[in-house]
């Protein structure tokens, strides 16, 4: 199954030095039922974009979580046997909406095992250009989960900086 790993850079490279994803047990992103469900479409690449934001989304709260990283949000894609993956998602109730608490859980999955570095299919992450929507999303993550509609605007603002794509050769060069 492919699953969309929220990271930040330091996470990353520990990843890297490593050799694989983990520890288990982890949290990704992957296209389930709810994920499908709840985006209300059946167009692969499409849910696969979605799994991605969320995965983004988890990797902003993640940066809020250490001050030392950069601001920059991290996603690995990997690809992870099936019998690895449990679904973590609670019902998801209406079509594209806003993220909220009980949403930012469709698609979530826990991954029960490491995943080799072998199995990263790529690594997305924020350009340079992006940090200062990032840092401002990270300031105004607070407000905005207490539904401040000025944060939540300042949040999607980082989410409307696409991820760039890399390979994963070039994984030791962006942790350098």
């Amino acid at each position: 199954m492919r699953v969309y790993v929220p990271l930040t850079l330091p996470a990353l490279s520990q990843a890297h030095g490593a050799g694989e994803l983990g520890p288990a047990p982890f949290e990704a992103y992957a296209v389930t039922a709810g994920l499908r469900a709840w985006w209300g479409s059946e167009d692969e690449e499409e849910l696969e974009y979605a799994a991605l934001g969320l995965a983004a989304a988890a990797s902003l709260r993640s940066l809020a979580r250490d001050a030392e990283a950069a601001r920059r949000r991290v996603v690995v894609v990997a690809e992870a046997p099936d019998a690895l993956v449990h679904s973590e998602e609670r019902d998801a109730v209406g079509g594209r909406s806003e993220l909220d608490e009980d949403a930012a859980s469709v698609g979530r999955v826990r991954l029960t095992a490491a995943v080799p570095m072998s199995r990263i299919a790529a690594v997305h992450l924020d350009a340079e250009e992006a940090v200062g929507a990032v840092t401002a999303a990270l300031d105004a993550l607070p407000a905005a989960a207490g539904g401040d509609q000025r944060a939540q605007a300042v949040v999607d603002a980082a989410e409307d900086h696409e991820l760039l794509w890399f390979a994963t050769q070039e994984i030791p060069a962006l942790v350098a």
